[in-house]
């Protein structure tokens, strides 16, 4: 998943940047209010963290803006202010979950899997098609009951298509699913973590249409 990432604090942006990375999302990180509404008018996220206690403007405000424009993006609201009060006016204004710092980093990406899960209508963290499974809350993927070994790659682009079984998502798409700001994409990687699943699970599994892009066959 391509997550969005508030914080101005170094130390908790650095460590909750390599957590999720580490999930296998692919994480921007922005240190201010202002910053942050821009990125995400962009509408490539799939969620947004935000702390409240930003520069230039607050993280409520921001999230004010973005929902009286429209955005729709799920938003986890991380930050110090613990009165209830604070979590009150937060899910008001639009927020799907609240945390409070400090966090564990464990906690920080169970409630990221929550949210994107409640936000897709899934109450289950198993993805099925067919003889496929993909447990997103272990990280773990089996096929026709054997358990399979996945890069953190692979894991994360064979997810994507899970999640939308029968629906094409392009090179760019899937590339933007997989990479942040920083990372450097060469210009043949989905197709190589591509050319990997098909080889690990089955080469009928995945499909490509030029023109659409790539596709997890419905019936597994």
């Amino acid at each position: 998943m391509r997550l969005l990432l508030v914080e101005d604090d170094d130390m908790i942006g650095a460590a909750a940047r390599e957590g999720l990375r580490q999930e296998g999302h692919a994480v921007d990180w922005v240190r201010d209010g202002a910053q942050a509404e821009a990125a995400a008018a962009n509408g490539v996220y799939d969620l947004l963290l935000l702390d409240l206690g930003l520069p230039r403007r607050d993280g409520l405000a921001v999230l004010r803006s973005l929902r009286a424009k429209g955005h729709e993006v799920p938003v986890l609201i991380i930050t110090a202010r613990d009165a209830v009060s604070d979590r009150v006016a937060g899910l008001d204004a639009g927020a799907d979950d609240y945390l409070v710092k400090p966090f564990d980093l464990d906690e920080l990406c169970a409630r990221v899997r929550a949210v994107l899960r409640r936000r897709a209508g899934r109450s289950s963290a198993v993805l099925r098609v067919g003889e496929l499974e993909v447990d997103t809350a272990a990280r773990h993927v089996r096929w026709k009951g054997h358990d399979v070994a996945l890069s953190a790659r692979e894991y994360a682009l064979l997810e994507a298509l899970a999640d939308r079984p029968g629906a094409f998502l392009s090179r760019a798409q899937l590339e933007e699913r997989l990479y942040g700001w920083e990372e450097e994409v060469a210009s043949n990687a989905v197709e190589v973590h591509i050319h990997a699943l098909r080889r690990k699970l089955d080469p009928a599994l995945i499909r490509n249409v030029r023109g659409l892009g790539y596709s997890l066959a419905r019936d597994g």
